[in-house]
């Protein structure tokens, strides 16, 4: 009987095309294992994500939403965001705990954020990776308070900040001349890995895009799983950006418009408006399950 039967399959497979055999077999594939396979078919990581808020702060709404009406006054949060999963901890960004921001820029309940992240259960020398999705103050100012971690940044968001925005014309507004130094530092020490360009994975499941224009070259992320979230940073502060499409603040005037098409491609990225996480909106805390500090966003 086995004879007969293996007989028949060699006949079967005689007669049919070729591609057609090949094209049942990738459908098969693709239907048992869904995009949930990394290189060499290893399951992808599920991440956990988490806002961890290490300091409040009041602001205009005209400075984060643009075009919106002067005077009016919003409280915004302070973030940095821990990813799970893979054997990593993923910060992305990482704070700051400069005396020069403490006292120029007014905070409550300020902690460090290496203590924030504490709060979460991760050490600061448990901290793998910092993903720095621009080089302002309050986004990089932290990374050396995680001595292991391998800091990620755009290349040529740090080509321009370690060079020409301290040219004749260039623009360092809102960058610290020390963290710039201690960017600097930690490359010399092989603890910087630059990311080149848009829509590329950093990890297994988690992509890096540009196209914003916060600053020189933000960059924001999408953490694929079950759901899938894009973190946004300051490319888009608030949910009321995306509600009344309007930009955050860019590099310059001209790139509000491609920064306005950013937030448009970050909810098709996501799948959902809310599932993209903007940079200081106090909201997260109240849409997501939180206790203290820390909100789970999934």
């Amino acid at each position: 009987m086995k004879k007969y039967l293996l007989l028949f399959f060699v006949i079967l497979a005689s007669a049919l095309p070729a591609a057609m055999i090949a094209g049942t077999f990738l459908k098969s594939r693709a239907e048992a294992q869904p995009l949930q396979e990394g290189a060499g078919g290893k399951p992808r990581p599920e991440y956990s994500i988490q806002a961890i808020r290490y300091a409040s702060a009041e602001d205009e709404v005209a400075g984060l939403v643009m075009g919106a009406p002067k005077g009016e006054k919003i409280n915004i949060a302070m973030v940095v965001w821990l990813i799970r999963g893979g054997g990593r901890n993923i910060l992305f960004d990482s704070g700051y705990h400069r005396d020069t921001f403490l006292k120029y820029f007014p905070s409550t309940e300020y902690i460090r954020p290496d203590e924030a992240v504490s709060l979460a259960g991760v050490k600061p020398e448990e901290v793998t990776d910092i993903v720095i999705t621009h080089s302002h103050w309050d986004h990089i100012g932290g990374i050396d308070l995680f001595p292991k971690a391998v800091v990620w940044i755009q290349k040529e968001e740090y080509r321009y900040y370690t060079g020409d925005a301290w040219q004749p014309g260039g623009n360092h507004g809102g960058i610290d001349p020390e963290d710039v130094q201690q960017l600097v530092k930690l490359n010399t020490e092989k603890r910087v890995h630059l990311v080149d360009g848009d829509n590329v994975e950093i990890f297994p499941g988690i992509r890096a895009y540009t196209g914003a224009r916060h600053t020189y070259a933000s960059q924001y992320l999408r953490v694929e799983g079950n759901p899938t979230f894009v973190l946004a940073s300051d490319n888009c502060y608030l949910y009321r950006n995306m509600a009344e499409h309007k930009a955050s603040a860019t590099f310059s005037d001209a790139d509000q418009p491609g920064n306005i098409k950013n937030q448009a491609r970050m909810i098709e990225l996501a799948g959902s408006a809310d599932r993209v996480v903007p940079g200081h909106d106090v909201l997260q805390f109240q849409r997501f399950p939180t206790q203290g500090r820390i909100a789970k966003i999934k």
